[in-house]
């Protein structure tokens, strides 16, 4: 093996290590009972429509499925990068269109822009009435899903995860939370195919089971769902994720760096 060969096989060695068996202390007793993220509102900062099951609906045409990542990424976006003036005259299909790809255009890791620095969405007064309005402009400017099926990051559902690496992620969930950034999470229950998937989290809150993390769920524009850190087995259950059992489940963190 080379040295460029030797370099390759270290750091993916590294990241390995990182992403799978990576220990930490876990969730302490947090400053306060309940915290969510500053600015936001599930019922206004959300997509209007859902993300379709393609084994649900089989002979459905032109159904929206599989683009779960996709919209809990752009959520994110939009959350970041995105300011909205209903006051301001409305755009033609392809205005909307324009400005859309410019704010999915951005790295999600990417620190939230000032109100100077955002992309202006004129005529609608947030996410969910954009996405009501301009529905079909809105799924075909947010981009392919092709490339969010092959992420070099999904193997991760494939591998086993320590008690440390989970406790780990609560940490950071509740670290991000609390300096008011949404944290996307890929959700597994591998092998069972039941739940490969991604949500939001945007609040948690201290419980008698544990800490209790509301998510938005792109397959559920309806309600907030709910996923919870056990103490006691320092594990994630899913406590009320759509169309999920309840029980164990392991959950990484999503899209917070050029390589996570």
């Amino acid at each position: 093996m080379g040295a460029r060969g030797l370099l390759i096989a270290l750091t993916a060695a590294t990241l390995l290590c990182s992403a799978a068996c990576a220990t930490g202390p876990g969730p302490s007793p947090a400053a306060v009972e309940q915290l969510a993220v500053p600015g936001f509102s599930f019922a206004t900062d959300t997509f209007a429509f859902r993300n379709d099951i393609r084994s649900r609906n089989p002979n459905a045409p032109d159904l929206y499925a599989n683009y779960c990542f996709v919209l809990a990424r752009s959520l994110r976006q939009f959350f970041a990068f995105a300011r909205f003036d209903p006051s301001a005259p409305r755009l033609s299909h392809d205005g909307y269109a324009d400005r859309i790809r410019e704010v999915v255009a951005r790295a999600p890791w990417d620190a939230p822009a000032p109100a100077d620095d955002r992309i202006v969405i004129p005529g609608y007064p947030n996410l969910r009435a954009l996405s009501e309005g301009e529905e079909q402009i809105v799924k075909e400017s947010l981009g392919t899903r092709f490339w969010t099926w092959v992420h070099w990051t999904n193997w991760r559902v494939t591998l086993p995860v320590t008690d440390g690496h989970q406790a780990g992620v609560a940490r950071e969930m509740m670290d991000e939370i609390a300096q008011g950034r949404l944290v996307q999470l890929l959700v597994t229950n591998w092998p069972k195919p039941e739940l490969n998937h991604t949500v939001v989290a945007f609040e948690f809150r201290e419980a008698s089971t544990g800490i209790e993390f509301q998510v938005w769920d792109p397959n559920n524009p309806a309600s907030p769902g709910q996923l919870t850190f056990d103490r006691e087995r320092s594990r994630f259950v899913a406590t009320n994720l759509y169309d999920t059992e309840f029980g164990l489940i392991r959950v990484f963190r999503m899209y917070y760096s050029p390589w996570l």
